[in-house]
């Protein structure tokens, strides 16, 4: 799957060879203050942790994985956007509910590329009709995650724990139907 450029914006799946751009990302503390707390992923984290993940849910025919970001203008790398299937590192992986995430470099913030890069990588991944919905999440007080939610239409369906291998943690979920 592909997903066209938007007005601003340009997009391709990531994989190991973008391990050093996903390392910068996340060397900035205010970046990683709602994924984490501030902490900064070491190059170890992103070779060891974080790339086999990726590549443990990556399907590109189907639009799941990372999907960089960056302008059309000059290629610069924005950020990312996530699609995998809500609960995918449980016993029951929802295949036609896609979770949405997003990171993007302080720089980006506030005009607009979140929005217009989940909305074009959304669409790409609805057209292929096999998504009933499209959940994201985020901790509570992430406000501007959750303005991007609702940008794209989701709604708040709950406050709940999230399970994952690296941490359950509480979140808020929104979500939409894409029927």
């Amino acid at each position: 799957m592909l997903v066209a450029d938007s007005k601003r914006l340009q997009f391709e799946l990531m994989s190991a060879k973008d391990a050093e751009l996903l390392f910068q990302l996340d060397q900035d503390p205010q970046v990683m203050r709602f994924i984490n707390g501030g902490k900064c992923t070491t190059r170890e984290e992103i070779a060891k942790v974080y790339v086999p993940r990726m590549e443990s849910y990556s399907n590109p025919a189907k639009g799941w994985g990372i999907w960089k970001v960056c302008l059309k203008a000059n290629g610069e790398f924005l950020g990312w956007v996530l699609v995998r299937p809500m609960d995918f590192f449980t016993d029951t992986p929802q295949y036609n509910n896609l979770e949405l995430g997003w990171r993007f470099h302080r720089k980006a913030w506030g005009q607009g590329y979140g929005t217009e890069a989940a909305q074009a990588i959304a669409n790409a991944v609805i057209g292929l009709g096999e998504a009933k919905w499209l959940t994201a999440i985020a901790l509570e007080d992430n406000h501007a995650s959750i303005g991007i939610m609702k940008k794209l239409g989701m709604s708040y369906l709950k406050t709940g724990i999230h399970r994952d291998p690296l941490g359950d943690v509480e979140v808020v979920y929104y979500q939409c139907s894409v029927l």
